[in-house]
C-alpha cells in the first residue's frame, strides 16, 4: 500500500535539486513528512474524493513525483526526479474496527482521536525503507473512519521534498474547492482537468538570479565556519531520553481571537513579525525551564523559514508546488533578565539584516550542506540528538478563510505540519490564524522531549505572549 502502482513507465521530469536532494537525505530519518487531515462530520464519496485528489495531480505533477532513495541523492551526479505519466488514486480505507495501535504504552492516548490520528500519519515513513529498489511515490492519501456514523477523518501524506507548507496551503484550498463540488461527476472533472494539465516546476536553485545566489568562495568558507561554530555554542531545551527510537508528536498553542488582534497589534507597533515574537517566547520559555542561576545566560539557535516564491525568476505563487523554501540560521544570547520585546526585537533585527543580504537565497546552498553533515554525523550534535536549533518558525503566518466557511463543507477541524525526529529543531511552530485566533502546532521530537515537558514549555510560551501583548495595548512600552 506504502508502493503506489506507477501503472506504467516513469518519466524523467528533471534532476533532482540540491534543497531537494537533502530532502531525500532527511525523510528517512524521520524529518521531513508533511501531513494535512482534515476532521469531517458528514460522510465524503470516495469515488468524489478519489476523482478529486486525481485531479490534484493532473494540475501538479509534483504529485506524481518519485524523488530518489537517500543512497542515490548521495551520488556524485543528481538522480533524476521521476514522474508517473497517470495519477496515484488510490486511497487506503481504514474503518474504525480495524485501526492500527494509536495507544501510549498501552494506555488510551492523552490526546484526541484527531491528535492521535496525525501523529501516527506523521510517523509513516514508507521513505525509509524502500520496497526492493523501487522508487517510492511522493504522496499518499488515507481515509479513517470514526465510531459515529458519517464522521472520518482525511489525510494526505507527502514528501516534504515535493511540497512545502505553502503548496500545502494551496492543495487544501483546492481540495476544499473540490470537495465542495460533490454534486460533479466524475467524467466531468478528469477531463476538465486533462485539458489543464500542468507542468514540472524547476527547482529552487533554478530559479534564482544569478546576482542573487553569487558569493565569493572565501565568503562561503566562512560563512560555513561561522555557522558551524555558532551551532556548537548553541544549547537546546534539556533532553529527557536521548537514547531511545524517536518518532514525532505535537501540542497546540491557540488563542482567543482578542488576545491574537492584541498580539498582533503589538508586534505592528513594535514594527516586527509575529515569527520574532513566537521566538523570544520560546527562547524565554526555554530558559525558565532549567532553573538556572540568575542573570545565568545561554545561546539559543532559532531557524526562521521564509517563503522565497516572491524572490524568484520568475516569481511563483502557492499554485505552484514544491519545496521552495529556505532557511536563516540565527543565534542569541539569553540571561533571562531581559525584557520580552527586548529578545524579539533582536530576533527581528537578526533575521531582517540576513534578508537584506539576501542571504535566504545566497545560503541555501551552506545550510543544505550542514543539514545533511549533522545527518551523517549525528555526534557532532548535542547528545547525538540531531538537533540544529532550539526552535524553528515560519516568517509569515498562513491565514485560513474563516472556519464557518469550511463547516459547511463539514470540516469540523483541520491541520498541516510535518515531522522532525530526524534532523531538526526541538520545536518547530506552524502556525496558523483562523478567524482571528493564533492556532499554532508546536511539533517535537519524542522521547527526545516528552508532552508533559513541552506541554508546559508551549503553556508558558502563551502566558508570555499574553502578558506582553496586555501591557503594549495598555499604552506600556
Amino acid at each position: 500500500m506504502e508502493t503506489p502502482p506507477t501503472n506504467g513507465d516513469l518519466i524523467t521530469g528533471r534532476p533532482v535539486g540540491g534543497t531537494e536532494l537533502s530532502w531525500c537525505r532527511a525523510v528517512p530519518g524521520g524529518t521531513g513528512i508533511t501531513v494535512l487531515a482534515l476532521l469531517l462530520s458528514r460522510s465524503i464519496s470516495l469515488p468524489h474524493l478519489r476523482s478529486s485528489l486525481r485531479r490534484l495531480q493532473l494540475s501538479h505533477p509534483m504529485l506524481r513525483g518519485f524523488l530518489p532513495s537517500a543512497s542515490a541523492a548521495s551520488a556524485s551526479k543528481p538522480p533524476p526526479l521521476l514522474i508517473s505519466p497517470t495519477p496515484y488514486d488510490e486511497i487506503e480505507l481504514i474503518p474504525y474496527d480495524l485501526l492500527p495501535p494509536l495507544t501510549v504504552d498501552g494506555l488510551t492516548p492523552p490526546v484526541s482521536f484527531f491528535h492521535a490520528v496525525i501523529e501516527h500519519e506523521m510517523n509513516r515513513n514508507p521513505w525509509a525503507e524502500p520496497t526492493e529498489g523501487k522508487p517510492v511515490g511522493s504522496f499518499f492519501a488515507s481515509v479513517y473512519e470514526l465510531n459515529q456514523p458519517g464522521r472520518s477523518v482525511v489525510t494526505l501524506r507527502f514528501h516534504t521534498g515535493v511540497c512545502d507548507r505553502i503548496a500545502g496551503v494551496g492543495i487544501l484550498k483546492e481540495l476544499m474547492g473540490l470537495i465542495g463540488r460533490g454534486g460533479a461527476h466524475r467524467e466531468e472533472m478528469e477531463d476538465a482537468a486533462e485539458e489543464k494539465e500542468g507542468e514540472v516546476g524547476l527547482a529552487i536553485e533554478d530559479l534564482i538570479r544569478k546576482e542573487d545566489a553569487w558569493k565569493p568562495f572565501w565568503a562561503r568558507g566562512k560563512d560555513l565556519i561561522g555557522y558551524s561554530l555558532n551551532g556548537l555554542r548553541s544549547t537546546c531545551l534539556q533532553f529527557e531520553d536521548a537514547g531511545s527510537a524517536r518518532k514525532s508528536e505535537f501540542v497546540r498553542l491557540v488563542m482567543d481571537a482578542v488576545t491574537t488582534r492584541r498580539l498582533l497589534t503589538a508586534c505592528d507597533v513594535k514594527g516586527i513579525k509575529l515569527c520574532s515574537a513566537l521566538t523570544s517566547a520560546g527562547f524565554l520559555a526555554t530558559h525558565a525551564s532549567k532553573n538556572l542561576q540568575k542573570n545565568q545566560s545561554e545561546t539559543y539557535s532559532v531557524i526562521t523559514l521564509i517563503d522565497c516564491r516572491q524572490y524568484l525568476n520568475p516569481p511563483l505563487n502557492e499554485k505552484h508546488v514544491g519545496f521552495y523554501h529556505s532557511g536563516i540560521l540565527n543565534t542569541h544570547t539569553v540571561n533571562g533578565g531581559e525584557g520580552f520585546w527586548d529578545v524579539a526585537m533582536r530576533c527581528h533585527k537578526a533575521y531582517s539584516n540576513a534578508m537584506k543580504n539576501k542571504k535566504h537565497l545566497s545560503d541555501i546552498g551552506e545550510l543544505n550542506f550542514l543539514m545533511c553533515k549533522a545527518i551523517e554525523n549525528p555526534h557532532l550534535t548535542p547528545a547525538s540528538s540531531l538537533r540544529t536549533a532550539l526552535i524553528s518558525v515560519f516568517e509569515e503566518p498562513v491565514d485560513y478563510a474563516p472556519m464557518e466557511q469550511l463547516k459547511g463543507l463539514g470540516v469540523e477541524d483541520f491541520l498541516g505540519c510535518a515531522s522532525v525526529h530526524g534532523v531538526g529543531a526541538s520545536i518547530a511552530l506552524f502556525d496558523t490564524i483562523r478567524n482571528g485566533q493564533l492556532d499554532s502546532v508546536c511539533v517535537y521530537p519524542s522521547p527526545l522531549h516528552s508532552r508533559k515537558q513541552m506541554e508546559e514549555l508551549v503553556d508558558h510560551m502563551k502566558r508570555i505572549l499574553m502578558e506582553n501583548c496586555c501591557v503594549v495595548d495598555e499604552g506600556g512600552h
